[in-house]
């Protein structure tokens, strides 16, 4: 059976702004509380995970993941009301886009052997 896969990257500057990665990272700060957890949760550095924090932060108007200094308090990391807003409209994207290309491509599937 023919997968279709669609890939949605939002390029700003010569960075990618937003793209499958990115989006999958912020839901799992928001899930797991800080970068340190979601970075280990997706099985990624915590390096890579804050370069990607980095980039995001750096290409938009505002940071889309705000973090506290650890300490008596814990710390931790959490999505902005802005970037709650981009992960929303870049799921939405996504999804959308998926319906289209699946829709658009059903002819072109038939012709596989």
């Amino acid at each position: 059976m023919a997968q279709i896969k669609t890939v949605v990257r939002i390029i700003h500057q010569d960075y990618i702004a937003m793209g499958p990665g990115k989006a999958d990272l912020l839901d799992s700060i928001a899930s797991q509380g800080s970068i340190s957890a979601a970075a280990k949760h997706m099985r990624m550095s915590y390096k890579r995970a804050w370069d990607l924090v980095t980039i995001m932060n750096g290409t938009f108007k505002q940071p889309l993941v705000l973090t506290a200094i650890g300490g008596s308090q814990g710390g931790g990391a959490s999505l902005s009301p802005l970037g709650k807003e981009v992960l929303r409209q870049y799921r939405a994207i996504q999804t959308e886009t998926e319906q289209f290309v699946f829709a658009k491509s059903q002819a072109l599937i038939n012709l596989l052997t």
